[in-house]
């Protein structure tokens, strides 16, 4: 490794980009290139030979597509490099008065998928992070317009003004009390009295916080018209008028006082496209330009814990380290997860975007990822801030006054119709057209000419909550595979915007392979499906064993999976999360994304809509008889995959019958789907929820059945 100070070499940099070398892989990957451009060539040389034209065609294309992902991934991965931050020299070079102020945004869709425990954690470590309280404002964003939420942010900021002075006092690491009162943690014996003491008082203090909220959530909250809750009074979540509170306020712009906290739930009309959280996030970003208007905006999901205090001075380090705003558009630090499965059984956790990640840093920059992110509010907002477009006192708003004043404007720019004959969701704030809208609104700003950077700081910055049950891995994978798709399909494609715009190629390239997920996952499908033919019908479209060019399949295959486990095992990964990893992109692929195709397809022909599903949080994983298990509901998503599994299933026992007659390679891939699929097959002669339901079961059998007959038809 080498690494390459940002600064001037007479002062200690904040920051240090580290060059990764990268020979060997780049052998390696340009080894599997050779051999797959060498099938291709195969498939030309040799087509007028093959008795079967069919299965040679859809080979050809097939692998042709896996030659152009190849391709894709290669130019994505070649420079690899990270960065290093140097907090501890920040206040050696740079005055707390000096650091720009934050509007933190953190935003929630549903009170009962997205608990609201986990929520004010989130708010509660934000609330104590090590940077100057009254340069933060934290604004929530409550799209389910929940009195619940609501009533318990209320509570929160109550247990915050003893947690803060808490953790601050005590230099506490982990500032997510539920995450630091486990049920086994206990002062230490060394400790001082007066902290155990302290320590005892904080822990019954969150747990009365706990016991409220989780009451709270078990009956109605009384929201007549002469309470506290009377905004809430004969609404429903998705007919409301905009309900703004200020929860907490820094009057005199005490560091010490509490921050701002503003709960924020837009107008909903069912007259009106709302955009789901795009939409939220451009009222967040409208409403914090009228009442604080911070330079910097820091977006979290509700599940998204401060899990590093000191993640506010990391990203100071990288801001004040670069001359041009352009070389830093937005700051992602990456998602890690707290409550990760062993060898993350169902493939969400991203561990195998290691290598991706730190590539695409050494191109424009990391994509956004949705949370865990500080922009510019250049880079989002226009030139004027909505303040300035609403009124001439924006001189009030730059000498950071109190948001109570400005609760009226703040309110107008959250209304359902404000948004009307401007370009807000389409150049500026957050881009409206998929639903993915995270990654959009990077390209968007990528497609400007800024680079971006990502941070990896050492503990994490944050952590989340990662699906611990199928159904909801299985959720998350389908909306990323239909959002990313639906990209492509916009005015801000990777391709538009490289020949209209200042995407760097190999950035597009990037972005074209990330957003071609549910694409491939067609042509995976069809190749599968091709094994399977040609068992039952005695053709093949793989090389024979004693054929020279069986060399080339049988070494892609050999290869590329002994590569992808070296750079498993390189970052400590283990072999069963290698295998996981293998088994659940096969399976992702052939549901998920598979679903996520042809819903983004029926969507450009008009029929069909797509729906944006929040992905159910798990509070806690304390049951180990259902941790990691695959968990079935009756979700029409995993009926291609059961088809696959159902169809590589009679394969196999018509290949067994006539060992002679069939391809090796076609017996060895079909064996491998079946491995991929064997939860499937568990999951038909399981017990309870971990049986696929015989719906399921039935509609799938019709399917592989059709095709089979159509197979025996054709032969």
């Amino acid at each position: 490794m080498m690494a390459i100070n940002t600064q001037n070499s007479t002062f200690l940099p904040l920051q240090e980009k580290i060059v990764h070398k990268n020979t060997t892989a780049r052998v390696i990957e340009l080894v599997i290139l050779s051999l797959l451009v060498s099938l291709l060539i195969y498939r030309v040389v040799y087509f007028k030979d093959q008795g079967h034209y069919f299965p040679w065609v859809l080979a050809l294309l097939c692998e042709s597509m896996f030659t152009f992902t190849w391709i894709l991934v290669m130019s994505t991965k070649w420079n690899q490099c990270s960065t290093k931050t140097y907090p501890e020299r920040l206040l050696n070079s740079v005055n707390e008065s000096e650091f720009p102020a934050v509007d933190v945004f953190v935003t929630t869709a549903d009170a009962i998928l997205e608990p609201s425990i986990i929520t004010m954690n989130t708010v509660l470590s934000l609330l104590a992070v090590d940077f100057p309280s009254n340069k933060l404002a934290l604004y929530l964003s409550d799209d389910g317009c929940s009195p619940l939420t609501y009533y318990s942010l209320i509570e929160t900021i109550k247990f915050a003004k003893v947690w803060v002075p808490f953790c601050k006092k005590y230099n506490v690491q982990v500032r997510a009390p539920f995450r630091y009162f486990t049920p086994e943690s206990t002062p230490l014996k060394d400790d001082s009295l007066e902290f155990q003491q302290e320590w005892k008082k904080m822990k019954n203090e969150y747990g009365d916080l706990y016991k409220k909220i989780e009451f709270a959530s078990q009956r109605p909250i009384p929201c007549d018209r002469n309470s506290d809750f009377a905004d809430f009074y004969n609404v429903h979540r998705s007919d409301h008028p905009t309900i703004i509170k200020i929860i907490s306020e820094n009057k005199e712009g005490n560091p010490n006082d509490l921050p701002h906290v503003i709960y924020i739930s837009r107008e909903k009309s069912s007259k009106h496209q709302h955009h789901y959280k795009a939409g939220a996030m451009n009222v967040l970003t409208r409403v914090s330009g009228v009442m604080t208007n911070s330079p910097l905006i820091l977006n979290l999901d509700c599940d998204m814990y401060a899990n590093n205090p000191q993640v506010f001075i990391h990203a100071m380090c990288m801001l004040f380290s670069f001359k041009n705003e352009e070389d830093a558009g937005f700051i992602q630090f990456p998602q890690a997860f707290y409550n990760g499965l062993k060898d993350d059984p169902f493939g969400n956790q991203l561990a195998n975007f290691y290598y991706l990640a730190n590539g695409i840093s050494g191109i424009q920059g990391t994509f956004y990822a949705g949370s865990n992110c500080f922009h510019r509010r250049k880079s989002i907002e226009l030139q004027e801030s909505a303040a300035q477009i609403l009124s001439s006192s924006n001189s009030k708003i730059e000498s950071q006054r109190r948001p109570s004043s400005f609760i009226e404007a703040a309110i107008r720019v959250a209304g359902c119709s404000y948004e009307y004959g401007t370009m807000w969701g389409t150049q500026v704030g957050w881009m409206y057209g998929s639903t993915t809208e995270d990654v959009l609104t990077g390209l968007t700003i990528h497609g400007r000419g800024y680079r971006t950077v990502i941070c990896t700081p050492d503990p994490p910055a944050f952590l989340g909550c990662a699906p611990t049950t199928y159904t909801s891995a299985n959720t998350q994978q389908k909306r990323w595979a239909m959002g990313l798709l639906e990209i492509l399909f916009t005015d801000k494609s990777p391709i538009l915007l490289t020949i209209k715009g200042n995407l760097w190629f190999r950035q597009a390239l990037a972005y074209l392979w990330l957003s071609s997920w549910a694409i491939r996952s067609f042509f995976e499908l069809i190749y599968a499906a091709l094994l399977s033919y040609c068992i039952i019908t005695g053709s093949h479209f793989l090389p024979k064993v004693n054929e020279p060019a069986f060399l080339i399949p049988g070494g892609i295959f050999v290869i590329y999976n002994l590569y992808v486990l070296w750079e498993f095992r390189r970052i400590n990964l283990s072999f069963r999360m290698w295998w996981n990893l293998q088994r659940m992109g096969r399976v992702n692929a052939m549901t998920a994304y598979t679903f996520a195709f042809v819903t983004v397809v029926l969507k450009l022909f008009g029929l069909s809509n797509i729906v944006f599903e929040v992905t159910q949080k798990e509070e806690s994983n304390d049951d180990e008889d259902t941790s990691g298990r695959f968990v079935y509901d009756t979700s029409p998503v995993i009926v291609p995959g059961v088809a696959i599994m159902l169809v590589s299933l009679t394969a196999l026992v018509s290949g067994m019958s006539r060992l002679g007659e069939v391809g090796f390679g076609e017996m060895v891939c079909n064996v491998w789907m079946i491995l991929c699929f064997w939860e499937y097959f568990k999951g038909i002669f399981g017990n309870g929820k971990y049986r696929i339901p015989t719906s399921t079961i039935w509609k799938a059998g019709a399917l592989a059945l059709l095709f089979v007959q159509l197979c025996r038809r054709s032969s």
